[in-house]
């Protein structure tokens, strides 16, 4: 370590370490603009192969010659369709035949409108009029091949067409394609709204703290550069393999810039507090990185841990989320020990005017308001923390109400043609008109008996003719109620089982609907093994770090009641004051990551200065010293994550909006709360026990002398 931080705060090699962080820059710069390139928003592409709508899925986008999804579209009038309403829906039906567009199949022979039932191959429906009279609705297939940008232009092109209706008449595009060209268009816009609304809080918090007009330039910098190597090395895992979207990409962002300004905070700190000691600021930043680095290589070490569970998902948005996200805390954690340490040498003592930290000056930490709490806990330390762990446990009650059944028609905030489409056609057709289900048979020779047995199943309203093709035979079945709801997701249980009755274990059951229940189960079954495995990780990383037992495992229970309350109040915040749905699936497991990795971290920031100051100190003293010197810039550390997750509600989809809410409040319960209150009383309450059974567990007393300190050296610059 003292090799390590020789060279980056080194008179000449820090200049060494600036180049190769800007020719790095300069030569990933074209890949970290791609990696929008590779995003693959589509349900379907989440799950595992060996889920059953993905099964469905290969087959039926081999019978249809490619991945087809239904751009729908309705016109409504609600006191009746006129004849000049229909005649409407049939010339832009016929003129979009006409229009060739790119992802478009080429519609069937024949007289357009095609009438009578449309056939699977062709996928087109023609105009069907509801039995109320107030609508009709026809369907356009659109196969992408899996380029996004067509089926997005050719959804576009045909609402350029058919308008949105004048005179009472109302006109919407929905079904698959309309529902994933609203997705494409929204994740496309995240990464750059992200980057500017995570760069500007960053910046003003910083400006904030600091109170300095040059020294928030230097963090947020450094950060800056670390964001876009991590980009271009997302792009360099969804080429290989690795299922990136649109909420990954922006995770990636918000979490390399809140976690790395975390690390930045921590080593400036300690950085003025060594100029205070040291006239050289290369003595003083070396001296420095020895006492912080080992700890944010614990906290980014704990974090990338946590981040690699999730590749024990079988969710692959799950399990892409995973690397993506601690390669990007990886090279956060080398950026601040390596890029930060040299500019700060570079730019001297200077950067933070106007509050330069002179040689001999005095710190005001163990004076200021973080001691004074200290002090205050240290007189009734049991009722402290016993009250505070109370009033955690009545906000985890809010968990009473979790609802996790968030699906794709409630999960945007502002609204969108798809999901105002699916409201209309619900009104006058079944629900799951847009969203058809997909019943796979083999052999062919039971299709009969299995569409038989479809026809039985409770929810069913139509089951279309089947095709036949390659050993295989498939038919189309419309759900009565909505394609997302409770009563759908009974449906294709029942119907799943009354078709392997029937026709045998190779009659299989997909679809949109059979997709997000396939999701829902699968991101429940993540949670149940990933969230272990992490606590189990994250506990061994903290005993090697503080060389005990009964630390970690104290510290980890703080967070998982952290995470409980966090996610209790956040329940009641969803439903009563944003009116939300419901929470998505996925959303409980990825805040359980985030708060307990990044949760640990403030605890890591912490201990470690709690053990080092115990050594010489006592426990007790120990644990006030530390508590009074980290706080101020723990406490920033929260704010400025809290900070950075806030920006995720700026975006219009619930699930990222969730995930923000969640970690910001989770990131400044802990901060403020458990980190600055229930761990310090706890840690005063056990005393010296806390180390059991490392050889500090035995320290009754301080020790006889404190640590030398360094050699004071004059700055020759």
């Amino acid at each position: 370590m003292s090799r390590f931080t020789a060279f980056v705060a080194g008179r000449r090699t820090k200049w060494i370490v600036l180049v190769f962080w800007v020719l790095v820059a300069v030569g990933i710069a074209p890949f970290a603009n791609k990696l929008e390139s590779v995003e693959k928003n589509e349900a379907s592409s989440f799950l595992p192969g060996n889920a059953e709508s993905t099964k469905v899925l290969a087959v039926t986008t081999k019978l249809q010659g490619g991945d087809t999804a239904s751009a729908i579209v309705v016109y409504r009038r609600a006191g009746g369709l006129t004849s000049q309403d229909l005649a409407k829906a049939t010339a832009d039906y016929c003129a979009i035949q006409a229009m060739n567009l790119e992802a478009v199949p080429a519609p069937p022979a024949g007289a357009c409108p095609q009438t009578g039932q449309a056939t699977a191959s062709s996928q087109w429906l023609p105009p069907t009029p509801s039995r109320d009279g107030t609508s009709v609705i026809y369907g356009v297939p659109i196969q992408p091949k899996g380029v996004g940008d067509t089926l997005v232009n050719d959804v576009d092109a045909i609402r350029t067409r058919t308008g949105s209706g004048t005179g009472g008449l109302v006109v919407k595009v929905t079904g698959g394609a309309g529902f994933s060209a609203d997705a494409v268009k929204v994740f496309g816009n995240i990464d750059t709204t992200l980057l500017y609304w995570t760069a500007g809080i960053v910046a003003i918090l910083l400006l904030l703290t600091y109170r300095s007009p040059f020294l928030w330039l230097v963090p947020l910098l450094t950060v800056a550069f670390a964001e876009q190597v991590a980009r271009a090395v997302g792009y360099g895992l969804a080429n290989a393999g690795v299922v990136i979207n649109g909420e990954t990409a922006g995770v990636l962002t918000v979490l390399v810039f809140g976690a790395g300004t975390d690390y930045a905070l921590l080593i400036v700190a300690r950085y003025r507090e060594e100029l205070r000691r040291h006239e050289d600021r290369h003595e003083a930043m070396a001296f420095a990185l020895r006492r912080t680095a080992p700890t944010i290589l614990a906290s980014g070490s704990t974090v990338v841990a946590g981040l690699l569970c999730l590749l024990a998902a079988q969710l692959n948005s799950n399990r892409g989320l995973g690397p993506i996200s601690a390669v990007g805390i990886l090279i956060a954690v080398i950026a601040m020990l390596t890029l930060l340490p040299a500019i700060l040498v570079i730019v001297g003592r200077g950067v933070f005017w106007p509050f330069v930290p002179r040689f001999g000056s005095s710190s005001h930490e163990t004076s200021g308001v973080w001691a004074r709490i200290g002090q205050r806990i240290s007189h009734r330390p049991r009722p402290v923390w016993i009250g505070t762990a109370l009033l955690l446990g009545v906000a985890a009650l809010g968990l009473l109400r979790l609802d996790t059944n968030l699906n794709p028609f409630n999960g945007f905030r502002s609204s969108v043609d798809s999901v105002a489409g699916q409201k209309i056609i619900a009104e006058s057709y079944p629900g799951g008109a847009t969203a058809p289900t997909d019943v796979i048979v083999r052999p062919p020779s039971r299709v009969a008996a299995a569409a038989a047995a479809v026809r039985g199943t409770p929810g069913v309203a139509i089951v279309s003719p089947p095709q036949v093709g390659d050993g295989v035979a498939a038919f189309q079945v419309v759900l009565r109620p909505d394609p997302y709801s409770t009563a759908a997701y009974n449906a294709i249980d029942a119907m799943r089982q009354r078709v392997k009755a029937a026709a045998g274990p190779g009659a299989l059951v997909g679809g949109q609907t059979a997709v997000q229940l396939d999701s829902n189960r699968t991101a429940s079954r993540d949670f149940k093994v990933i969230a272990p495995l992490i606590l189990v990780v994250i506990t061994l990383i903290l005993g090697l770090l503080l060389r005990a037992v009964v630390a970690p495992l104290l510290l980890v229970l703080t967070v998982i009641l952290s995470f409980l309350a966090t996610l209790g109040v956040s329940v009641l915040v969803f439903e009563f004051l944003f009116n939300f749905e419901g929470m998505d699936p996925g959303v409980p497991l990825l805040s359980f990551v985030f708060l307990v990795a990044l949760g640990v971290d403030y605890n890591i920031f912490l201990m470690a200065r709690v053990r080092e100051e115990s050594i010489s100190l006592g426990t007790h003293a120990g644990t006030l010293r530390g508590l009074a010197v980290t706080g101020g810039v723990i406490t920033s550390a929260g704010i400025v994550l809290a900070g950075t997750f806030s920006v995720l509600g700026v975006l219009p989809l619930v699930i990222l909006t969730e995930i923000g809410f969640i970690v910001a409040f989770g990131v400044l319960l802990d901060t403020l709360l458990v980190r600055s209150i229930l761990v310090p009383a706890l840690t005063l309450d056990v005393d010296r026990r806390m180390w059991l059974p490392g050889r500090l567990a035995g320290d009754a007393k301080p020790a006889e002398k404190p640590p030398p300190q360094p050699e004071l050296v004059s700055d020759p610059t």
